[in-house]
């Protein structure tokens, strides 16, 4: 379905109980006697299997170490995932390490994020044919920012956080620029080169696959897996991360960490765990739209256009999204599945479900309400009262146009289409009107004579066209 929103103002724009997962709390019991009264705090329960729980959602792709299910029961533990600053936002393939992070606050473990700040300045060659694009100065901290703050806001929201005691826990972001700029290329050599093996880093599937490339690789890309295996040394002998967390294809660089670790401090004890990469049933990627990558920031992609692409997900993906894009029991999950299978279901049930748990953990409440709203005003036949407010807050989502109020006030509906530049012809909008597809301000037009009067005029400002069946992506 195509719309666009009109705006006159001397000028007229037309513009074409979700079940969390919860630790069990600490608790306190009375107990009472004849002559006394004692408080007594009970032992807090066992910590839920982190490790567990992924796998069984289909978070868990490798581990370095069986050992890793047994300690992360027995201890808290301190886990990292890091993000190169390559945009100002994060975007959906970064959601996983999120998402997984988030899952070890849940079970009472502390989370870090590493803003790769010296690594973006070389680039990580894993899943990529062509050598990334050098970053400046300037960018490089614009990004930082941005992605920090991205995090931040997600994992510090209240049902991110902590098992027990670790409730007020805040997420630790740190910087890997803070401890490589103060290094040289003789420090680098001396301190992490020596304990490196050529035949070990040429062993590395991101390397082998470049290397068989016509492009090849660099010198600079190859160094990166020594440089975010240093970070993962660093981690654990300043910080106590004992854990690092990534998608598939940073299986390399993350074991190049634990070999590190292994070589220099000569201790044990460090673990990698690397989650599937985030792929459609066809084996393409999911995280793009017709508009390009999907954007975690509001400010690069609204709350709106985040719940539709959720929205638009086929069920042969909606049931796994769930799964692993969710914080649902998964008894609730297995039962939408079942119902998907059986006579009576309703239609875009589960995507409508993934689709607000997803903006909900992105975006929170607010924007969950955002989304929601401008869903029900772009839907025709939406008995909703449209007001300039609620269409100006979807005004960037929809094409648009502007026009003078003069030009549009009595103008036949039909031309308008036109002129907006919703149809190539008048005939064209004739037929979708005969069809009922031709909606003004939601409400279906029946009339070829039908022409704009100023009560079609929202608030005086604005007007909705849409055209075209409803479809799933704008229900």
């Amino acid at each position: 379905m195509a719309s666009t929103i009109c705006a006159p103002a001397k000028t007229l724009l037309f513009t074409h109980s979700t079940k969390l997962f919860k630790p069990f709390p600490h608790s306190l019991s009375l107990q009472f006697t004849r002559t006394t009264c004692t408080l007594q705090q009970q032992q807090q329960p066992p910590r839920p299997n982190i490790i567990q729980i992924l796998e069984q959602r289909g978070l868990v792709e490798s581990t370095t170490s069986d050992t890793l299910k047994t300690s992360s029961s027995s201890s808290s533990l301190k886990v990292y995932c890091g993000f190169d600053p390559t945009a100002e936002s994060l975007h959906l393939g970064n959601l996983l390490g999120i998402i997984v992070l988030s899952w070890f606050r849940r079970c009472g473990h502390r989370a870090v994020a590493l803003i790769g700040g010296a690594t973006a300045r070389v680039g990580d060659p894993s899943g990529k044919s062509l050598e990334r694009p050098e970053l400046d100065a300037d960018t490089l901290e614009k990004n930082t920012l941005g992605i920090s703050q991205t995090i931040t806001t997600i994992l510090g929201r209240p049902q991110n956080s902590n098992f027990g005691d670790a409730l007020s826990d805040p997420v630790v972001i740190l910087n890997n620029y803070d401890w490589w700029k103060g290094f040289s290329l003789l420090d680098f050599l001396k301190r992490v080169g020596k304990y490196a093996r050529v035949g070990s880093m040429m062993a590395k599937e991101s390397v082998k696959k470049r290397l068989e490339s016509e492009q090849g690789m660099s010198y600079t890309e190859f160094t990166y897996q020594l440089l975010q295996g240093y970070d993962f040394l660093h981690l654990f002998q300043n910080e106590g991360v004992s854990v690092q967390i990534g998608g598939s294809d940073q299986w390399g660089n993350i074991t190049a960490g634990t070999e590190l670790i292994r070589k220099i401090l000569q201790v044990e004890g460090a673990y990698g765990l690397t989650f599937p990469l985030l792929l459609k049933s066809d084996g393409t990627k999911f995280g793009k739209s017709e508009d390009g990558a999907v954007w975690l920031s509001p400010k690069f992609l609204s709350p709106y256009k985040f719940y539709q692409y959720f929205f638009s997900v086929p069920d042969a993906d909606v049931i796994r999204f769930l799964k692993i894009l969710t914080f649902l029991d998964m008894e609730e999950v297995v039962a939408l599945e079942g119902k998907m299978k059986k006579p009576g279901y309703v239609a875009n049930t589960a995507q409508r479900r993934l689709a607000e748990e997803v903006t909900r953990f992105v975006h929170g409440e607010d924007g969950l309400a955002e989304a929601l709203k401008a869903t029900e005003a772009l839907r025709p036949g939406a008995e909703t009262k449209l007001d300039w407010k609620t269409i100006e807050g979807i005004a960037e989502d929809v094409p648009s146009c502007s026009l003078a109020y003069d030009e549009v006030l009595n103008l036949s509906l039909v031309d308008l289409c036109v002129s907006s530049g919703l149809f190539d012809s008048k005939s064209a909008a004739r037929r979708l009107l005969k069809q009922g597809g031709l909606y003004l301000n939601n409400s279906r037009v029946d009339s070829e004579n039908k022409r704009v009067e100023a009560a079609d005029i929202v608030d005086g400002k604005v007007l909705l066209l849409s055209a075209g069946k409803k479809n799933k992506g704008m229900q």
